[in-house]
């Protein structure tokens, strides 16, 4: 009998049931007053479906192919069954989530089976055995992708895979070394965000790396996905914190970064690791620059009269260098519309205006001198100072947006997020393409769209741009999901955007990459995955496509 543990996410839901939210009662009249959506709809926390109730894709391993892996990795490691295979299945886009609520009629296609080896010799013989007979590895860290990075792809292009397994680097859980005196650690890829937090902090340590997706998102996943988390204003993004990482793939195991804090002996290979989604072999280890536990924080809060007022004040607060851990910008949509505050969500007390939150980590006398001289930056530029109690309620909630989205679909809304990344002097033509983008083809649907913005990543050049879209659902909502997806990454990529910022490739963004980094630039990345992943069994459809693309 396996031993595996199931991930503690639902299948069907972002987080667990316990964690599930009900809409406030002033989202419930805006779902009904402006799109359409009955009032009482959603009046109780996302509904909670049945695994009986779903329909999974057989398995069609042989019991030799099952017998190998148990032979590599122990018998318990390896699991058939569906309560196992349905949590691997799929990542938690609103397109995911919603092809759960389908019904027992549409078949989900899930991995054949889940492996959990324990070593990187036993992760190398696992893919060494699925190169020799065509199946497929999809890696698993916490199933947290947005942009369909999990969907297990049985075709790549020209290839195709008579199975498909789930590697779970859930064993890979140890923090195995700590060198604080040169601020490093290193730490495996399997632990999850808080879970890493906590092993660091008995060496006084941390990471303070806080993506929305922290609860449940791995050290591996923050790598391959080029994750930015919350705090990057202070600690930089996660591909910033990396210093080496360890890379098993079908031909070998591989260490990129180097062992001294900078090189020039030619281009960083960690770059061809951080942001490749799997495609190339399973991360297993990283070793990152980590840094005290902060001694204190310090919040405040300030309005702006406009967007393009508070964008102004952020990017001389980022040019300045006055160093806040935490600073972002919600447009006037989002800033009177709080999608984060459980039971109250879509209720505001905030004062008019664009809501801008900071914070500040560290000693005493570095928080203060920080606070002070960005306050005052913040003053000159036009804002007005609200005090500590909206930073805080924000720190307090600002896991939640997430959960209550699975109330909204439940309730008969879509939403889902997008993000990407320009210079400033683009923010505002960009962010006016994509809201013409999402409100042509929603409206064009038969639906209003409630779509609202804020900036959370910032650096010298620009900014990253968060959108959050509510909608109703109208007829089928996958398709009227995906083409409002397709027009506004098509509007991204002609407006000077990135198609992404943080929420990786996957296979969702996969056909704008030639658009992203040039038909060139794609070749090379098939030209490593060729070299690493010779018979394509890497996560397959991710990424980057076949050669019939």
């Amino acid at each position: 009998m396996d031993t595996l543990p199931i991930p503690p996410m639902k299948f069907n839901l972002w987080g667990t049931v316990d964690e599930a939210k009900p809409l406030g009662s002033s989202t419930r009249s805006m779902l009904g007053t402006l799109m359409g959506v009955r009032e009482d709809a959603g009046a109780t926390a996302a509904r909670e479906v049945d695994l009986d109730a779903v329909t999974l894709s057989p398995v069609r391993l042989q019991d030799a192919d099952l017998q190998a892996f148990a032979d590599i990795v122990g018998a318990a490691h390896v699991s058939t069954d569906d309560a196992q295979r349905a949590p691997r299945a799929r990542g938690k886009s609103s397109l995911d989530l919603l092809e759960w609520r389908a019904g027992a009629s549409h078949v989900v296609s899930a991995p054949d089976a889940v492996l959990a080896p324990g070593t990187e010799d036993e992760v190398l013989a696992v893919m060494r055995f699925c190169s020799r007979e065509g199946i497929a590895v999809v890696p698993f860290g916490g199933g947290t992708s947005v942009v369909g990075g999990l969907t297990p792809g049985d075709t790549d292009g020209s290839r195709s895979f008579r199975a498909v397994v789930s590697l779970d680097l859930v064993r890979f859980d140890r923090l195995s070394e700590v060198d604080a005196e040169s601020g490093l650690a290193t730490l495996g890829a399997g632990l999850t965000g808080p879970a890493a937090e906590l092993l660091l902090a008995d060496h006084g340590l941390q990471i303070g790396h806080y993506p929305q997706s922290f609860p449940y998102a791995t050290i591996g996943g923050y790598a391959v996905t080029r994750s930015s988390g919350q705090n990057s204003a202070g600690y930089g993004r996660f591909d910033d914190m990396v210093r080496e990482l360890t890379l098993v793939t079908p031909v070998g195991v591989m260490t990129v970064g180097h062992a001294s804090p900078a090189s020039a002996a030619g281009p960083d290979l960690r770059e061809l690791v951080m942001g490749s989604e799997g495609v190339f072999g399973v991360v297993t280890r990283v070793r990152l620059r980590v840094h005290p536990v902060p001694q204190v924080k310090r919040y405040e809060a300030f309005t702006f009269p406009d967007f393009a007022t508070g964008v102004a004040a952020l990017r001389a607060v980022k040019q300045t260098g006055t160093g806040p851990t935490v600073i972002r910008l919600s447009d006037e949509i989002e800033s009177s519309v709080n999608l984060s505050s459980g039971d109250k969500a879509g209720e505001s007390s905030s004062p008019p205006g664009c809501m801008c939150i900071t914070m500040y980590e560290g000693t005493e006398e570095h928080t203060a001198s920080r606070h002070a001289e960005t306050r005052d930056l913040l003053l000159s530029k036009g804002a007005t100072s609200v005090g500590e109690e909206p930073a805080r309620h924000w720190e307090q909630g600002r896991f939640n947006a997430p959960v209550l989205r699975d109330s909204l679909l439940d309730a008969g809304a879509l939403c889902e997020t997008l993000e990407t990344c320009t210079d400033w002097s683009n923010v505002s033509r960009l962010k006016k393409a994509v809201g013409e983008a999402l409100a042509g083809t929603l409206n064009g649907s038969g639906t209003m769209a409630l779509i609202m913005c804020h900036v959370s990543h910032v650096y010298a050049e620009g900014c990253s741009l968060y959108f959050t879209v509510v909608a109703a659902q109208k007829g089928d909502p996958v398709a009227q999901w995906r083409t409002a997806k397709t027009a506004v990454t098509r509007a991204l990529t002609e407006n000077g955007g990135t198609v992404t910022h943080h929420h990786a490739v996957g296979a969702d963004h996969r056909p704008f990459m030639a658009a992203e980094i040039g038909e060139l630039g794609v070749a090379v990345l098939r030209a490593v995955k060729d070299r690493l992943d010779p018979d394509g069994v890497m996560n397959p459809g991710t990424l980057i496509g076949g050669d019939d693309e």
